[in-house]
């Protein structure tokens, strides 16, 4: 077998192999705090960008930011019941409000109950609704679009980075509508939104659709969402957006008065992706030496590695791929410079090259005594093999860079939107998709007909942990029968194994 960097690979064991890439990249670790993790600095470079290009995204369509309390009041959840049967069971309630110590005693005790408990923030469509049924009072209010960028806590009982912790970090929109339209037009425009974001920036194919009445948020009207398939052939819900229609304005009195001098209840969207996107893109894009990242959402672009063999060298070196960084930070490249790191670190040049390997940085450029000397560089790609390297002159590099990593950028959403394809199947027997979702490899995204009774759905979840992860948009109306019960059914939707 050949020599990889992470052990155990993803064939081996692919729930292990996803921990190793993240301590390798040196990405994030767990907290002493139980559920919870430390996002370190490389980890959180890219929810910086993930965060800025949606963010631009968001305000381009005329959403603004605003922030909102941490603690929510339970008497809030439980004006909605969908809402707090739903998080009833993840949420941290906070009862007294301070440490005390008692006299003569040791240690520190909760003081100060409180007269109504406080729940941590779980989602936040109770509290901004509290906020927006003072705010909006009439249709010249309206629409009103708004994000937050915030933590959230859910107890999560089986913590996994990035993927389900009891904190984690997401955005979360909240928007308010005079009619229905209108704000179904919002929920789909979001979710519109979100899939070209994983396309473009993250290089992650994704099937859009509508969730089940069991799978949607608690209280929407109609969740809609984005799927993405991992390597191991799992789906990763990567993001939501509910159309809410009035349940929360009716719960909130988010009111206004129309064009008829009438008051009426408005009409409510929530939508939002998380830190979890960090999982998915480590899952579906990265192999057994380590993470691989998409040059739009990387943190650095570009990193250059001297290699010498004494100070001579290194300082001759040191000069050329200095004056080399700074060329390559004035190119821009999507709208930024370049992000440039330059590594002369005391680690053996091996060493450091399979250091930035494992961190998917997608360019590596080595230059030693003799790439000096020809005015050239030795360069390698995150998306080929490590010894895969070519030797440009350098003016052909500074003038192709932005090319090549367009070239990576397509080549790693080409390589995922592929393996999408080969995995995503039709099947219209019960025997062959039983088989498929309990043998283990063959798992896959299954196209299959569904008569859409809960029942058959609860069925199948229980019998082989496969859910409906959604009815997808592009799914045609056909006669077909329910791959359970054998009732009639018109449509297919996916369903699959899930993180």
């Amino acid at each position: 077998m050949a020599k990889t960097a992470i052990n155990p690979t993803r064939e081996q064991n692919y729930p292990h192999w996803y921990q190793e890439v993240i301590k390798a990249a040196d990405m994030a670790e767990s907290s002493s705090v139980r559920g919870c993790m430390v996002i370190k600095p490389w980890g959180y470079a890219i929810w910086e960008n993930i965060k800025q290009a949606l963010d631009s995204a968001f305000k381009r369509t005329g959403h603004k930011n605003a922030y909102f309390p941490l603690f929510i009041p339970k008497s809030y959840l439980e004006k909605e019941a969908e809402h707090v049967e739903g998080f009833a069971k993840e949420c941290a309630v906070i009862t007294h409000s301070r440490l005390e110590q008692k006299e003569g005693e040791a240690g520190l005790v909760p003081g100060g109950k409180l007269t109504q408990e406080l729940v941590v923030r779980p989602t936040s469509e109770t509290i901004i609704g509290e906020s927006f049924s003072k705010w909006v009072k009439s249709y010249k209010d309206l629409p009103l679009l708004i994000n937050q960028w915030a933590n959230v806590v859910r107890w999560e009982l089986r913590p996994r980075l990035f993927l389900r912790t009891a904190e984690f970090l997401w955005q979360e929109g909240h928007t308010v509508h005079s009619t229905s339209q209108e704000a179904q037009e919002e929920s789909l425009m979001i979710l519109d939104l979100y899939a070209e974001f994983c396309r473009d920036f993250l290089a992650m194919p994704v099937i859009k659709g509508k969730k089940s009445e069991s799978e949607k948020f608690p209280g929407a009207v109609d969740t809609y969402c984005i799927e993405a398939m991992m390597q191991d052939k799992k789906a990763l819900q990567a993001g939501t957006s509910h159309f809410l229609g009035q349940n929360f304005a009716k719960s909130s009195e988010i009111k206004f008065q129309n064009q008829d001098g009438e008051m009426e209840f408005a009409w409510t969207t929530s939508w939002g992706v998380s830190t979890r996107l960090i999982g998915g893109l480590i899952m579906a894009h990265s192999d057994d030496n380590g993470l691989v990242l998409p040059p739009r959402i990387a943190p650095a672009q570009v990193v250059i590695l001297p290699i010498y063999k004494s100070e001579t060298e290194r300082e001759k070196i040191l000069e050329y791929t200095t004056q080399l960084q700074k060329d390559l930070e004035k190119i821009c490249y999507h709208n930024k410079p370049l992000e440039v790191i330059l590594d002369d670190s005391n680690a053996t040049s091996s060493a450091r090259s399979w250091e930035w390997i494992k961190k998917g940085v997608p360019i590596r450029v080595e230059v030693g005594l003799r790439d000096l000397e020809q005015d050239s560089l030795f360069v390698g790609r995150r998306d080929l093999e490590p010894r895969d390297k070519k030797s440009l002159p350098r003016a052909s590099f500074l003038q192709e860079a932005c090319s090549i990593l367009e070239n990576i950028q397509f080549n790693i959403y080409s390589k995922a939107k592929s393996f999408l394809r080969a995995n995503t199947k039709i099947v219209d027997k019960k025997d062959e998709f039983f088989d498929l979702f309990k043998s283990k490899g063959k798992q896959i995204f299954a196209l299959s007909h569904w008569c859409g009774c809960a029942e058959c759905e609860q069925a199948i979840k229980q019998e082989l942990k496969a859910t409906v992860r959604c009815l997808p948009f592009d799914s045609q109306e056909e006669e077909g029968v329910c791959i359970y019960c054998g009732k009639p059914s018109k449509k297919r939707v996916v369903f699959a194994k899930s993180y």
